[in-house]
């Protein structure tokens, strides 16, 4: 039945009693396509009746579908006409792994960061009904999305309008308790049916003439349905709320869907799904199969420990428990993202001094301000992508303050297969311009580690940048180290060429200072610069060029040339890091050759520059065969 489905026209034709069929079939094919390419797994699994369920009952892509961070919509883009394309998702060329509208009419919005869906969802109903048009809007959430503020401003928002928005409520944490039983299931059926509403509508114009009796008979609903549901906080925020419904029963699902269809304004339904669904050993671990690389269905991804040089991640988590183990005031705080932030360890050292605040970035950095002024070391363990969210509380809740806030900042510059939606290409540029900052960037896994100590041992806000995955393969010295704030160092002496080094680039670094024989510099502070070794080098070569994975604009590269302009210094200079662009998923290797950040890349763009800039006499050493 799969193979004949293209777009949810041709599900459409498809009887109910078809339904779990295709919902097999369409679990199988998960298994197969996405153990093999890769990509996020155990959310989607969870996902397969929802899917198949909306499609069925709305008109999309005309009926607006939002779904909520994307992680639980290859369902969603199988059905959507891009079946035959999920071997390539998260690949050059491919499918992105999340809602993309340049890529399907049925994507309506593009998502990567959690809890926006509501908002736009939200946003598209008001247009139908500036238009005029009769089209409904659905936003699908997941309970761990419903974490952050912004998932509340919109409900308070849509709870006070008319607008013909639908929010489903995926709730993949609880299991599927008793209590989503038969009674439940009739329930929701009834309280979703015309009915009901038709009493309920009724029966407040019947009643609104006396102010008594309409509050009496809207305390009795409320306590009836409490009663019955597990909250009536939605309704108490404007929204009809139904449920909560097992969300892997799609005909069951199907029939309420239809029902919701006919009632106009906000209305919330809640399911209840598992994530892994299908996959035993997903089931079981869901947070491991969460986002996976090809393995073998029949094996399960390895849980043995591989012998391999550390990650910067890992690097970050040995320093933490060991700096925590020698300062009680340390704090760690995460907005969700224990394991992806490498804190696993410290949470089970030193419960009481881990916070996970959920997806809450704002909340994140504000609370850390609140620790720091009561005298403790608070570190904010946080993705480059994700502090962006959190911007105004870094300025103006920590550094206005000046409060000893340590920025732990993963998945800096190009991180591979998440594409643009995650890349921490903006960190150096939003932060270079906040006053009282200092900023980081190491170049290997030592670097790293004394880097972060040296972060904890000021008394001002400080981020540390890294980048995702693994360094160069050095082993982080177990002795912490302070370093000398803004001062450099200098890796090799060259001629003519000086490469100042902001960050991870260090294996490509040297090749092209050994290709061009050029002087390579660690920079290792993007603030405080150290001015005086620019100086140095500056009256010491005749072209200066500044590397970081970063955004070229505002980025290290541009404090350097501030600091020369504002010095009066008249050299050339060439500023290489990441385009103004946004830079589309692929392998981190790849998106490094795409941008001119590879070794070739570097020493052909550094010649062709010099080409343009320096004397002809001083390029015979640099490109002598161009020269000839």
């Amino acid at each position: 039945m799969l193979e004949a489905i293209h777009y949810p026209a041709d599900l459409r034709q498809l009887a109910i009693t078809d339904l779990p069929t295709v919902c097999t079939e369409l679990r199988q094919f998960l298994l197969d396509t996405v153990s093999s390419a890769g990509g996020h797994f155990s959310s989607n699994l969870g996902t397969v009746e929802l899917a198949v369920a909306l499609h069925y009952v709305f008109n999309t892509p005309e009926d607006r579908l939002v779904w909520d961070v994307g992680h639980q919509a290859y369902p969603h883009k199988i059905l959507t006409g891009r079946r035959e394309e999920m071997l390539s998702i998260r690949q050059k060329d491919g499918l992105s792994g999340f809602p993309k509208r340049t890529e399907s009419p049925y994507d309506t919005f593009g998502v990567g960061h959690s809890s926006t869906s509501i908002s736009a969802a939200l946003g598209m109903a008001l247009a139908a009904q500036a238009k005029g048009l009769d089209s409904q809007a659905i936003a699908v959430i997941g309970d761990g999305a419903m974490t952050a503020g912004m998932a509340y401003e919109a409900l308070n928002h849509a709870g006070d309008l008319d607008a013909n928005l639908l929010v489903v409520l995926n709730d993949n944490e609880m299991s599927i308790s008793p209590n989503v039983g038969a009674l439940h299931k009739y329930l929701t059926r009834l309280l979703s049916g015309p009915m009901y509403a038709s009493v309920r509508e009724n029966g407040k114009k019947v009643l609104s003439s006396s102010r008594s009796l309409s509050r009496l008979a809207k305390l009795t609903e409320e306590h009836m349905k409490g009663m019955v549901m597990p909250s009536t906080w939605f309704e108490e925020m404007g929204f009809h709320y139904y449920g909560p419904m097992d969300g892997h029963d799609v005909t069951e699902m199907v029939s309420v869907l239809q029902n919701l269809k006919q009632i106009k304004g906000p209305r919330l339904l809640h399911v209840i799904t598992q994530k892994g669904k299908g996959y035993e050993p997903a089931e079981n671990d869901p947070c491991m199969y969460h986002g996976v690389s090809p393995f073998d269905l029949d094996k399960g991804i390895s849980t043995l420990a591989k012998k391999s040089t550390p990650t910067y991640t890992q690097v970050f988590s040995e320093w933490l428990c060991d700096m925590a183990a020698q300062d009680e005031r340390l704090m760690a705080i995460t907005p969700a993202m224990c394991e992806g932030s490498g804190l696993v360890r410290f949470a089970k050292e030193y419960p009481e001094r881990y916070f996970d605040v959920g997806i809450a970035e704002q909340h994140a950095v504000t609370v850390a301000a609140g620790m720091a002024c009561e005298g403790l070391k608070p570190v904010v363990a946080i993705y480059s992508t994700f502090l962006q969210r959190a911007y105004d509380q870094l300025l103006h809740d920590v550094a206005i303050q000046n409060l000893p806030v340590v920025f732990a900042i993963d998945r800096a510059g190009l991180v591979g297969a998440d594409g643009a939606t995650h890349s921490g290409n903006y960190d150096l540029s939003y932060l270079r311009c906040v006053p009282n900052m200092v900023i980081m960037a190491p170049t290997d896994e030592n670097e790293c580690r004394q880097m972060l100590y040296t972060a904890f041992k000021q008394n001002v806000p400080t981020a540390v940048r890294y980048p995702r995955g693994k360094g160069v393969g050095i082993t982080p010295n177990p002795t912490m180290t302070e370093y000398e704030l803004g001062k450099g160092e200098v890796l090799r002496k060259g001629k003519r060429i000086a490469l100042l080094l902001f960050g991870s680039l260090l294996a490509d670094a040297r090749l092209a200072a050994d290709e061009l024989d050029a002087t390579l510099v660690n920079m290792r502070f993007v603030k405080p610069l150290d001015e005086a070794l620019i100086q140095t080098l500056a009256q010491t070569h005749e072209l200066l060029v500044t590397l970081e994975d970063n955004a070229v604009m505002g980025g290290a590269g541009s404090g350097v040339n501030e600091y020369l302009a504002q010095a009066g210094i008249t050299i050339p200079v060439l500023n290489i890091g990441i385009p103004d662009d946004y830079i589309e998923h692929a392998l981190r290797e790849e998106q490094l050759a795409l941008c001119g950040l590879d070794a070739v890349s570097l020493v052909q763009r550094i010649r062709e520059h010099a080409l343009k800039v320096l004397p002809l006499q001083e390029l015979v050493a640099i490109v002598p065969k161009v020269v000839a």
